[in-house]
């Protein structure tokens, strides 16, 4: 048995068990992936994976106890590994942020600025994705700190915590006729062509559901990944916004109106992820600590190192 088998018992799951993609991940080939796994269920004497044919279709019994060690065993070979970093370089290094584009371009600013002005000597490197893509960085080690939806809370390798919660609003171009509508209603905005979130992007899902509940259809001409080209188009008059209540910039968007929405779509929760059971240095405990200040140091080490399913620590900011 040997680390490159364990990960690539653990990377098949994270992959939905498709080879081509866990052979990605691991650069190496799918051949050698598969002879790894023959060669690993050979010495166990069980079979790891359930299969239909050559595809893989999910994990025996024996196949989730070892996922569960296997993912112990690279964590904790990883911290071994950060030791050095942990304890020699407390106050420089590089702060790795997979985050969404409206956290990267509105929620973040704030906080990176005090966070520089207390570690100077800390480089900061922010990339952006959906939150699929924000999870994978995390889980894979390629980031520190996760910064998404509900995607970290629900993922049981993340010890997730509240960031802030959001509601959508309405943008519009100045005198547009919904601005005359007290209350906005669903049936107000059916009328009207839509530019919004794609699906699988910052609370999507809340807008479809509500349309759904209403019996109304939504008539989303077009959707986009972040905030500003949403904002964009609503302005060429293109349609209707629909976007985070937090993307809207009253000094920059002066070429819109802002409608509050609260009242039509469920709120929303950002969430701040860290990989479980994995050493940090002491400056990303304290930008999580900066980024939801009824949040302690201790708080958040208890959470990240807990054994066994803990309930998420959601602090009221």
């Amino acid at each position: 048995m040997n680390f490159q088998q364990l990960k690539i018992i653990r990377e098949s799951a994270r992959c939905n068990y498709n080879l081509t993609e866990v052979s990605n991940m691991l650069f190496t080939s799918q051949s050698g992936v598969s002879r790894h796994i023959r060669e690993l269920e050979d010495e166990l004497g069980v079979e790891i994976f359930i299969r239909r044919g050559k595809r893989l279709l999910g994990l025996t019994e024996p196949g989730k106890e070892l996922l569960a060690v296997a993912e112990r065993i690279l964590n904790e070979a990883q911290n071994i590994r950060r030791l050095a970093d942990v304890f020699s370089k407390e106050d420089a290094g590089v702060l790795t942020i997979a985050t969404t584009h409206t956290q990267a371009r509105y929620s973040l600013p704030k906080v990176i600025k005090a966070f520089r002005a207390i570690y100077p000597g800390v480089r900061l490197e922010l990339h952006q994705g959906s939150p699929q893509e924000v999870l994978a960085m995390l889980l894979s080690g390629q980031a520190d700190v996760g910064i998404a939806s509900e995607k970290l809370m629900n993922d049981p390798s993340v010890a997730a915590f509240t960031y802030y919660r959001w509601h959508h609003a309405v943008v519009v171009p100045p005198g547009h006729p919904l601005t005359l509508q007290h209350p906005l209603t669903l049936q107000h905005l059916s009328e009207q062509p839509l530019i919004t979130y794609r699906q699988g992007i910052t609370g999507r899902s809340r807008l479809d559901d509500a349309f759904t509940r209403a019996a109304l259809n939504a008539d989303i001409v077009l959707s986009a990944q972040d905030s500003d080209v949403i904002k964009t188009y609503v302005e060429l008059g293109l349609g209707v916004g629909i976007l985070a209540d937090k993307a809207y910039d009253p000094v920059r968007d002066t070429g819109l109106q802002l409608i509050n929405a609260e009242h039509l779509f469920e709120g929303n929760t950002v969430w701040l992820g860290l990989k479980k059971a994995q050493l940090q240095r002491n400056y990303v405990w304290r930008f999580i600590e900066l980024c939801n200040p009824g949040l302690s140091v201790n708080d958040i080490k208890e959470k990240v190192f807990a054994v066994g399913d803990e309930p998420v620590i959601d602090y009221q900011i």
